[in-house]
């Protein structure tokens, strides 16, 4: 078999996504043109969101709706320790405190019983420092992990009880769907991103999708430096940030969204070809998609290892045979400025644990062909054989 490397991931770009970009350049307007409100419109043609704010990172959008839904210092949003950091770290940023609870072990999703026992019992699962006890629980943040919804029906019901905002991290998430109901819709507000490595891709950036009128307005005014309507460029209403898109990115997204089925529908036949071949290798766990998710958009293929596989070790050996690989995720509760700020140790929360020590992320995207799928099968199968 010839050894070759296969990138770990890749965007999927056209032509016509390219020539979008060089329109742009070709013009004095490389940013807040019309790009930016016509890639904010296919969000809301896609979700039938009323609103729609391009941000130049998911990472920003999160940010931006922890200022809409009124959370400050002190406050308490319940969340998920397998997640990216910048889930809980747009927490950090407005110096309130992420409250972790543990997730499925199934999917990888925020465990809404959890949520339901946090909910009702929070002094429980504060941090053992760094969080004062007459903090206010004011959210819920879950993460719709690697493509796969929460089962929000089930947060929702706590959030109402308690009279919580919802904020849902998409950003892996565009064009899932939870029981027939887009991603990104099922709370408050949803936020998605567009790395190279996402279903669809700006460079950098994402968008906000909210009904609430108030918060949308308040959220355009914080990415343009605070600007309300009716400012002139030099006047601030708002504390705010620069956290616009630019032409260039919102044009390609544009173009990028009239394609976005065809899209979905190409990494998910890479994930059926990595199923049917991994699936049958003893001692690798293929991912697992809950029957109420509708459609699973694919953000990256992670396989767990039984525990009598080393996962550090299988990802050496793969490496070295040119296949590309990441733990996906090295908890948050246990990065070093989370323990360093709020006490964690390990063993806190078991199950992400256990799924950070297990999973990894092998080469996956819409463009890889079925034999780059066999390639890496293979690679995987004589290694997990040997081991």
């Amino acid at each position: 078999m010839t050894q070759y490397k296969i990138p770990m991931s890749s965007p999927d770009l056209t032509d016509a996504d390219r020539q979008a970009v060089i329109e742009v350049i070709n013009t004095p307007n490389l940013s807040m043109g019309k790009w930016t409100p016509a890639f904010e419109k296919t969000f809301c043609d896609l979700t039938g969101a009323k609103h729609a704010i391009s941000v130049n990172s998911g990472t920003a959008g999160l940010h931006l709706c922890v200022r809409a839904a009124g959370i400050g210092a002190g406050d308490l949003v319940i969340t998920t320790p397998f997640s990216f950091v910048a889930s809980s770290n747009a927490l950090l940023f407005e110096n309130a405190i992420p409250v972790f609870v543990d997730i499925d072990p199934k999917t990888g999703n925020i465990n809404p019983e959890l949520v339901a026992d946090a909910a009702r019992n929070i002094e429980k699962f504060l941090p053992r420092k760094g969080a004062d006890k007459s903090g206010k629980l004011k959210a819920i943040l879950p993460v719709d992990v690697f493509g796969q919804p929460a089962d929000m029906d089930a947060i929702n019901a706590v959030a109402k009880e308690h009279g919580l905002k919802v904020i849902e991290d998409s950003c892996e998430a565009l064009g899932a769907t939870y029981k027939g109901k887009q991603a990104g819709t099922l709370g408050d507000f949803g936020v998605f991103a567009f790395y190279p490595n996402k279903q669809i891709t700006t460079g950098e950036g994402g968008v906000i999708i909210t009904s609430d009128d108030q918060s949308a307005h308040f959220m355009r005014a914080l990415r343009n430096q605070g600007r309300a309507p009716g400012d002139t460029w030099l006047q601030h209403t708002h504390l705010g940030y620069n956290y616009r898109i630019d032409e260039m990115s919102a044009a390609m997204g544009a173009s990028q969204m009239t394609r976005l089925d065809e899209i979905l529908t190409k990494r998910n036949q890479v994930a059926a070809w990595y199923e049917a071949r991994l699936s049958e290798i003893p001692g690798v766990e293929t991912p697992y998609i809950e029957s109420f998710t509708t459609r699973m958009s694919w953000f990256v293929y992670v396989i767990r290892f039984d525990k009598r596989i080393n996962r550090d070790e299988m990802a050496k050996k793969l490496d070295a045979r040119g296949i590309p690989v990441r733990p996906y995720f090295l908890p948050i509760h246990l990065q070093p400025y989370m323990v360093e700020r709020f006490g964690y140790k390990e063993g806190d929360f078991p199950v992400t644990e256990d799924l950070g020590q297990r999973g990894l992320a092998i080469p996956f995207s819409g463009i890889m062909t079925e034999d780059q799928v066999d390639y890496v099968s293979n690679i995987i199968r004589e290694e997990v054989v040997k081991a």
